[in-house]
């Protein structure tokens, strides 16, 4: 028991004490609930909005330690059940039904700790039947993760040309920087980075607070349909995204946007795993996290000899590390002068890996360079370039893919920039 301190706790003692449950201990705090649950004495915690640090990322730890949580309320329709969905507890029991506890804590059990609480659903005083994402809405929009190995093959280029390109098209749009390791998204595209949205709305999502408005008031608007969320200020600030937080952000987008593209870190290895043999915080994990819950994974790599062979064990630690997903590899900066033919790096690649070569990116420095040092995307200030019309093509072909329907494009000379970019 953890409910910290309110008026029924006597009462809820009472009713967890029959019924063939037995109490392992009374926590004064989350250090203390942290600690038993980590003894494995105990399946089920009755937990409740007065126990103080009570949070998303404390009940991701309790998922590890595979203890369940069960919320105690005064009223299941008040604003503290609809806090404790939004944390992700396992089941709900109002005050008034302490009598249901012994069934509830034994289809709780039978049904066992929810490892991704985003899809803990919405608990209710009997069964915590039902669903709903973060943010409380029906989840629709599309979530495109560009990944690739190290040695920057491009990553970030890709990920805002194709956001360009699909705001450009008339879908409501989001660019979520989750490297871990570098973001340099708000660089690109000449933002102030005096804050991070991305940690900002993460803070909100530990708190149960992340919804679709809160979301849009974290990122930077760039265009009506263009939102971008800003990555880490500094890469030792990793520890602030969790997984459980990046999933939960990523719902609400979903809520949100159309289409949401994730820029993320080159690494996938849990090394946390070799080196301790209890629960640590793992760097990658949000990378990982970003590649399952994508709809579409699209992975970059270079053309050159050096970037093809990164590429190729990057799609085989991909493998390993997720094999539940299906990598669309999209080959970066060909140019003539390497002398290999398109059809010549496509069946490399496919005898190699398996996997076949969506797309080829030409080599374009000019158009990028400007694009830099100006501060906008391709789709701005050279729509035009061999590499915008790549990408054009390639963002095409995946909102078919996706189901999304576009709308006709708009003259990119029409359009006006929002204000606050320097």
């Amino acid at each position: 028991m953890a409910v910290g301190s309110v008026d029924f706790e006597s009462a809820v003692l009472t009713a967890a004490s029959t019924g063939g449950l037995h109490v392992v201990r009374r926590c004064v705090d989350v250090a203390d609930l942290l600690a038993t649950a980590a003894t494995r004495q105990a399946e089920i915690v009755l937990v409740s909005t007065a126990l103080g640090g009570l949070d998303t990322e404390v009940l991701a730890r309790l998922r590890e330690e595979r203890v369940a949580a069960v919320g105690v309320v005064a009223d299941e329709g008040s604003a503290d059940a609809d806090l404790l969905r939004r944390l992700g507890v396992d089941a709900i029991l109002s005050v008034s039904r302490l009598d249901g506890l012994p069934d509830l804590v034994a289809r709780t059990l039978k049904k066992g700790p929810t490892l991704d609480p985003t899809a803990a659903g919405t608990p209710d005083a009997v069964d915590g039947s039902g669903d709903l994402d973060a943010s409380g809405g029906t989840s629709a929009g599309k979530v495109v993760a560009v990944w690739g190995p190290t040695g920057a093959p491009g990553r970030s280029v890709v990920t805002l040309g194709l956001a360009s390109v699909f705001s450009h098209l008339g879908l409501s749009t989001m660019v979520v920087d989750a490297d871990v390791y570098g973001g340099a998204q708000a660089q690109m595209l000449g933002l102030l980075d005096e804050s991070s949205g991305l940690l900002a709305a993460a803070r909100a999502a530990n708190r149960g607070r992340l919804d679709g408005d809160q979301l849009a008031a974290h990122a930077r608007a760039i265009s009506p349909t263009l939102r971008v969320l800003s990555g880490l200020p500094r890469s030792d600030r990793w520890v602030e995204l969790s997984p459980v937080l990046l999933r939960r952000i990523l719902e609400t987008a979903r809520t949100l946007c159309a289409v949401t593209l994730l820029d993320c870190g080159f690494c996938v290895e849990l090394d946390e795993e070799v080196s301790y043999d209890v629960s640590a915080p793992r760097r990658n994990g949000a990378t990982l996290t970003a590649l399952e819950q994508a709809d579409a994974v699209l992975v970059v790599g270079s053309a050159d000899p050096v970037g093809l062979g990164r590429l190729l064990r990057a799609l085989a630690d991909l493998a390993v590390q997720a094999p539940d997903v299906a990598p669309r590899v999209v080959v970066n900066r060909v140019r003539p002068s390497l002398g290999w033919s398109n059809d010549d790096v496509s069946s490399f690649v496919r005898r190699t890996s398996h996997v076949d070569v969506e797309m080829f990116l030409p080599d374009d420095p000019a158009a990028c360079d400007r694009a830099l040092v100006q501060g906008q995307s391709l789709t701005e200030c050279a729509p035009g370039s061999k590499l915008a019309r790549s990408l054009d093509r390639l963002a095409t072909s995946l909102a078919r893919d996706l189901g999304l329907s576009v709308a006709p494009a708009e003259p990119v000379a029409g359009r006006r920039r929002a204000p606050a970019r320097h």
